[in-house]
């Protein structure tokens, strides 16, 4: 399977999924009108790589803004993860980075982490 990547623009993020290592990276702003849209080959790929079953992801989430629309493709991508934890056998990490001084991305990071059963650190920087 090949690596899947979108480069970052204004109000898109840039996106860096390995498919050999279970890197799987989304960074900078997503304040994008059509998510939908613009998450569905993220979503395709994703689906493709959860056939396989046991395998050690680590999600990177990077972000410093988003909006309530990538919110919910956010929360989408996160319950991808969770079942696949629970029914595949899957390892999957969540490491969520956020500005040591950016409580709403911290408080952003804590509502996820409590709304899915995933294993979340929530790094500062």
């Amino acid at each position: 399977m090949e690596n899947f990547q979108i480069e970052g623009e204004n109000y898109i993020p840039t996106v860096n999924f390995n498919a050999e290592n279970g890197a799987l990276e989304i960074s900078g702003e997503s304040y994008h009108e059509y998510t939908i849209e613009f998450f569905q080959p993220i979503f395709e790929w994703l689906n493709n790589y959860l056939e396989q079953e046991g395998r050690t992801i680590v999600f990177n989430f990077r972000m410093t803004y988003f909006n309530t629309s990538s919110s919910r493709r956010f929360l989408e991508i996160f319950d991808l993860l969770e079942d696949y934890s629970k029914s595949k056998n899957g390892n999957v990490t969540v490491n969520w980075y956020y500005e040591k001084d950016d409580v709403d991305m911290l408080e952003s990071g804590e509502e996820y982490a409590e709304d899915v059963d995933l294993k979340f650190n929530l790094l500062a920087f």
